[in-house]
């Protein structure tokens, strides 16, 4: 089957980014890296098409992903982040198992988070969780999981326990979505209340049932969280949107643009688009 051939470009936002933001997660798909072969293929993004889509959004900074398509092999997200240098962090897939001189290699290149999920083709699920976040931690790092949220009360014991930070992806990632009343959501808030709990705001495409241009149903529990703790809050564009296809493929810049209805003020899209994740990402600050 051949790789979806996503659409070049997206439209410019309707505001005006702060200097600083931060795209907290996207991949990069490059030539010359292998593909692991049980996987549907993935269209090539490279680094220069996603200087693109940054130049198009008014963004400079971001979290490159590993993507699910190289499995273990973090190869290509080194070779990304040694292109986009200071103004790029990583998050690598790594085991229980990885030495010490790996990590603090991986750690100089701008690797800052370890990829837990448990959607899909997942390298490293939840069972290592604990074992991954041990390894991780001294160094300052934190773990993304990704789950479906309406299974999130399967994960509240093990998320509770956590020490330091970790990152839940894509607005919890409820499949189908739920609403901002439900059970499943009140869990997800009562992890946000622990104080080290971050949710990123992306991906309302991925689970959304509503569809385009407002993806209302997902929307909601969006607008939700922006409300109850904006401090927690990440945002990201999730490009190149591997799971969409002709249909679903979306706007980056409509998608970016729906903060202004998630989000009730200027000083909170700040926090969720820039301050957070500078925070959390160990970013330098901004030049002048």
């Amino acid at each position: 089957m051949s790789p979806f051939v996503r659409p070049p470009g997206c439209s410019a936002p309707h505001f005006a980014v702060p200097a600083g933001t931060i795209d907290t997660h996207m991949h990069i798909i490059s030539a010359g890296y292998e593909q692991n072969p049980v996987l549907h293929p993935h269209a090539l993004a490279s680094v220069e098409n996603y200087a693109e889509i940054q130049k198009q959004l008014g963004i400079k900074r971001a979290v490159v992903v590993q993507p699910n398509i190289f499995q273990f092999d973090n190869s290509c997200l080194e070779h990304a982040l040694g292109v986009l240098g200071k103004n790029a962090r990583g998050v690598a897939v790594v085991t229980p198992e990885v030495e010490d001189g790996e990590l603090e290699r991986l750690h100089n290149l701008g690797v800052r988070g370890a990829r837990i999920m448990d959607i899909g083709p997942g390298a490293v699920g939840s069972s290592d969780l604990r074992a991954v976040s041990e390894r991780i931690a001294p160094r300052g790092w934190h773990p993304i999981i990704q789950f479906n949220g309406c299974e999130i009360d399967d994960y509240t014991s093990l998320l509770s326990e956590m020490k330091g930070p970790f990152v839940i992806d894509h607005a919890g990632k409820f499949m189908p979505p739920v609403g901002p009343e439900s059970t499943e959501f009140s869990s997800l808030l009562k992890l946000i209340d622990r104080g080290n709990c971050y949710v990123k705001l992306s991906a309302c495409y991925e689970t959304s049932k509503i569809g385009p241009p407002g993806y209302q149903d997902v929307g909601a529990l969006s607008k939700a969280l922006a409300a109850h703790a904006p401090e927690r809050m990440l945002w990201a564009s999730n490009w190149p949107h591997v799971s969409a296809n002709a249909q679903t493929y979306p706007d980056d810049g409509v998608l970016l643009d729906l903060l202004l209805e998630w989000v009730a003020t200027e000083d909170d899209r700040k926090k969720i688009l820039e301050e957070n994740a500078a925070e959390l990402y160990d970013f330098e600050p901004l030049a002048g």
